[in-house]
């Protein structure tokens, strides 16, 4: 399945390690927030204003314990529809 065919509550699967960039002021900077085949689910898709052309996902994916983190806007090439 292609991940432009998802929608919000479709579940993904994390294609790499995703740390923190500084967007989430909570959390220290390089915090592991998704280790590659964690499972996510999606919150919402969308745009960004200054890059109109690339879409972006809106995801919150599971820790070790299966309770959901922050929600992590992520690029389509650190995502998958399919586990890993």
């Amino acid at each position: 399945m292609n991940l432009s065919e998802l929608n919000p509550g479709d579940i993904v699967y994390a294609l790499q390690e995703i740390a923190n960039d500084g967007s989430i002021p909570d959390l220290p900077e390089e915090h592991l927030l998704a280790r590659a085949g964690s499972r996510g689910v999606i919150i919402n898709t969308g745009h960004l204003e200054e890059m109109p052309e690339r879409e972006v996902y809106l995801v919150r994916f599971e820790d070790e314990s299966g309770n959901l983190g922050p929600e992590l806007g992520c690029w389509p090439e650190e995502l998958s529809a399919e586990p890993l």
